[in-house]
């Protein structure tokens, strides 16, 4: 194992031991210790760290992870450094659908079970909806190279947002006011089920692009080749695009919108490793992972007595990693 990658596993895991150090309430290095190995002092800090910092710092450790593979899953089965779940539509497909689903199916009190299987169930719906949209117009006849899957995913992107925020200028003010701070994305409302939720959809997630690693690596060298090589061009890209959806829709249903974090990551563990699947699979889970710690750590601490929503942090960092991507492509 190369020194990048013992300093990758560090990062990893030191950065969210931490990061539990941060937040509204003291705790110190001693305190965190003992909650972790012997048992917190006293019930206050039990309840801060337990209920309330541990599950944030895990959840969020588990959305820099999900949203990485999904983005690295995307660029190679596009061949695009720059794809990325939120500008290939699926972000906005699963916030449409989560958007529908508090908007309109509200009968259920927000923290009951119905409510909690109902929203990742219709952010998952959407996000499928705008796979399928992406998939119809790369295979018809104005866009059948996949270098137009990106700028069928914009497009989508664009339609499904129009269409959420037309729903939210019709819906009730409150509801609304709710659903566009959850668009903003956040882990203020992070609780324990949520990773245990999370954990398994994203292990799973991985092993399924790990076991289709070699094919996936085939399509880097051209759809004509990876064929010739005996794989299922069409299929292979269309599990990878279930994946993406399925892991984003649940992070996007309980988080809200994260935008940029599959665009940035993936590039750089790309650039430091390599671009093989499995490589940048791995690298992306302990790379976005620990960068998603630090992110939320910054939306605690950087303003007095209120927290900035993640999706803003995450987009203003991508929007400019984006800019410069595209300036180093264009060279």
């Amino acid at each position: 194992m190369t020194l990048k990658w013992w300093l990758l596993i560090s990062l990893a895991v030191i950065s969210p031991l931490v990061s539990l150090l941060f937040g509204a309430a003291q705790l110190s290095p001693s305190d965190v210790a003992l909650c972790l190995t012997s048992g917190c002092t006293d019930s206050i800090n039990t309840l801060v760290f337990w209920d309330i910092r541990f599950p944030r710092v895990a959840i969020g450790f588990l959305v820099g992870a999900g949203l990485a593979v999904a983005g690295a899953t995307l660029q190679n089965v596009t061949r695009n450094s720059l794809a990325d779940p939120y500008l290939f539509g699926v972000v906005s497909g699963a916030g449409l659908g989560a958007s529908i689903s508090t908007l309109f199916f509200t009968n259920a009190e927000p923290d009951s079970l119905a409510a909690s299987i109902s929203l990742p169930a219709s952010a998952f719906m959407g996000a499928l909806f705008s796979v399928l949209l992406v998939q119809l117009l790369t295979l018809s006849t104005f866009g059948r190279r996949t270098e137009y899957m990106l700028l069928a995913g914009v497009a989508v992107s664009f339609m499904l947002s129009a269409i959420s925020q037309f729903l939210l200028y019709l819906g009730e003010p409150f509801a609304a006011t709710r659903v566009v701070f959850w668009l903003m994305g956040s882990l203020a409302r992070a609780e324990a089920w949520y990773a245990w939720l999370m954990l398994p959809i994203l292990t799973l997630s991985i092993g399924v692009i790990l076991l289709f690693g070699r094919q996936i690596d085939a399509l880097l060298l051209g759809d004509s080749n990876a064929k010739t090589l005996g794989v299922n061009v069409t299929a292979l890209r269309t599990l990878s695009l279930i994946v993406c959806a399925a892991l984003t829709s649940c992070i996007v249903a309980y988080c809200g919108g994260i935008g940029f974090v599959g665009l940035m990551i993936p590039h750089i563990v790309r650039n430091w490793l390599g671009v093989t699947s499995r490589t940048l699979i791995i690298g992306s889970v302990l790379l976005g992972g620990a960068f998603m710690v630090w992110v939320d750590v910054f939306a605690r601490i950087a303003l007095k007595g209120q927290e900035i929503p993640i999706g803003i942090i995450t987009s203003a960092i991508g929007s400019v990693f984006f800019i410069i991507a595209m300036s180093k492509q264009g060279q």
